[in-house]
């Protein structure tokens, strides 16, 4: 089976930015993409848990795009945008997919 070249952008950011980091990526031409609940995790700031939380306020989303590689950077501009000031990981990984037409 033939495998085509691509990107996978993961981005962890506070489930209130989730609509703003969205329409970001729309805007700047990104065709889909997957938003995941993210649980706890542990980082610069130290641990952190959703237990105990009712509302998405102090929660964190992980928003996942696979594109083209010449996407890439303007995928990484509208997601910048976004994250500098607030709470946020962005990371870039070299992936394969196998129906390339819809990326």
């Amino acid at each position: 089976m033939q495998m085509h070249q691509a990107k996978r952008v993961e981005i962890i950011i506070e489930a209130m930015m989730e609509r703003r980091l969205t329409e970001a990526l729309s805007t700047a031409g990104v065709t889909g993409y997957t938003v995941l609940p993210v649980s706890g995790g542990s980082g610069r700031s130290g641990e952190w848990s959703r237990e105990g939380q009712v509302g998405r306020a102090g929660g964190m989303v992980a928003v996942i795009c696979l594109v083209r590689p010449e996407r890439v950077d303007a995928l990484l501009e509208a997601a910048f945008a976004v994250v500098e000031r607030h709470i946020g990981v962005v990371s870039v990984t070299d992936a394969q997919v196998i129906r390339a037409e819809r990326f």
